[in-house]
Order: C-alpha cells, then structure tokens, then sequence
C-alpha cells in the first residue's frame, strides 16, 4: 500500500474524493489516500506543496499558478472543477455598507497572502476600476478569523465561497453586498514535481477513480441531501450551487493558465508570463 498525502479546503467541492475513500475506491488500486483538510485554504496548501508536507492538493487555479510562476517546484496535473468559484463580498452585519463600490477605501481581510481572498481582491478591485496598487490587507487566516475580525469593528470586508458563508449571511454575522466569480475554472488538481516524478504509475490511478467519482457525482440518488447535512447548507442552497457547479475530467487549457498568467501579471502580482507547459504535467 502506497501512502499518498493530499490537501483540500473543507468545503463541499471536495465531498467527491470523500466518498470514494469511503468506498475503499483507492485501497482497491493500492493506495492510501491520507486527507487533510487546509481551512486555512490556497496560500497555505502552496507552501505545503512546495515543503513537501503534501503530495497532491485541490487548490484554485490562479492561486497554484503564481506559486509556480514564483519558483513552487508543482504542475497542475488537470481540472478539478471547470465552472468558475462565485466568491462572496462580505461586510459585518451591523455595516452602513451595501454595495461593492462602498468598499473602495476599505482594508481586505485575507486568509494568508497568495490565498484565492487576497489574488481576487486584485480581481474585483480592477473590476471595479479601482487603483489595486492602493488595497490594504489584514490576515486572518481562516473563516473564523474572518467571522472575529469583520465582528470586532474592523470595518474590513472579507471575500469567500459564495455558498460556504451564506449559513453567515442567514444568522446575521455577515452581510453581503456582492459577488465576484472568477474568470477561468476554479479548482486544478497539482502535484510537486518530486511526487510526479516518482509516482506517475499512480498518479494516473488516481485520476482515474476522482474522474469517474466526478463524472457521476449529480448521478447520486439524494446527493443534494447528503451535502447538506455534511455541510450543514440549507437543501435549496445546496441545490443552487450544485446547478451551477460543474467538475472537470481534463488538463488545464493553455489559454487558461496564459489568461490567469496575463491577468497576474497585470496585476503586477507575477512578474512574467512564462510558457504554459511550465505550469502543466503532460
């Protein structure tokens, strides 16, 4: 049995790799899966990725990418989930805030630097066309830290999974004045170079067993129930976001890793755009 570490946020995108570990799915091809949940989310499992504390992670696509693109010794192996992430725009309930362009001057709550909440702040800020050189940045390095910042008067806003916030939203801790999805496919699936290159035989066994989880996921009797119970998400939300979510079997398109690179670089965040067979396993 061949012990494989790998990383994820604890959100309900990733319930696919759990059900098929509960099935013994990669036991049967001789693999230990051993998963770890990061709520933490894409800045650190970077890190953990490029220490070697993780073999595999399922990490958003522009988060892996400047990682790589700053000297992370990963590839994106393939998609994880092709649909964009609707991420949240989040003020404290009691705020006299109500629309994203009340939040220009304000300062950002960010998990941790190169985390997806600090790389679309950039996004939606340009968006907006607001001066991105002038954002301001406070970390707090998970949802709970958001929850104890934005409701100690902070005056912070904070971006997050649209559907992973709303039980916030709904009990009055949070307020949400918007949304901004993100341009390209969310969630790739990335490997250090050192697991590719010493496990390619099973990396591909991996592959095989998410991609048909992932193909049949919507297939499932009562999967909307399953998730929300696990995820404690009212029925109708889940339901929601699973009609607006779709889970990819394929690589990363080239024009995508050259448009998130594009993106960044504007954004000064990156400093080149490099050939994209530099971020992808072939």
């Amino acid at each position: 049995m061949k012990t494989i570490k790998i990383i994820g946020v604890p959100e309900h995108f990733n319930l696919p790799w759990h059900l098929a570990m509960e099935d013994n799915a990669f036991e049967d091809r001789g693999i230990q899966l051993e998963w770890t949940d990061v709520p933490e989310g894409t800045g650190k499992m970077t890190k953990m990725l490029q220490d070697g504390e993780a073999d595999l992670g399922i990490i958003l696509t522009e988060g892996i990418i400047k990682s790589i693109s700053q000297g992370n010794p990963s590839k994106i192996v393939q998609e994880y989930v092709s649909s964009p992430l609707l991420w949240g725009i989040h003020v404290d309930a009691n705020s006299e805030r109500n629309s994203i362009g009340d939040l220009k001057d304000d300062t950002v709550a960010i998990s941790r630097m190169g985390s997806g909440s600090h790389l679309m702040a950039y996004i939606n800020a340009q968006n907006q066309g607001w001066d991105t050189e002038k954002l301001q940045f406070e970390i707090i390095n998970n949802l709970d830290g958001a929850v104890d910042n934005l409701t100690s008067g902070s005056n912070a806003y904070f971006m997050w999974e649209h559907f992973t916030t709303k039980p916030l939203v709904d009990n009055g801790t949070f307020k949400r004045v918007g949304d901004c999805p993100t341009p390209w496919p969310c969630f790739v699936i990335a490997a250090s170079e050192k697991f590719i290159k010493e496990n390619e035989g099973l990396l591909k066994h991996v592959l095989e067993v998410i991609n048909t989880y992932t193909s049949e996921f919507k297939q499932i009797p009562s999967i909307d129930r399953t998730l929300s119970n696990r995820y404690e998400q009212k029925l109708e939300d889940i339901q929601e976001w699973l009609s607006k979510t779709t889970w990819g079997q394929e690589q990363l398109s080239e024009a995508t890793v050259n448009e998130v690179q594009t993106r960044l670089h504007n954004l000064k965040l990156i400093d080149e755009v490099r050939k994209a067979s530099e971020f992808l396993w072939e």
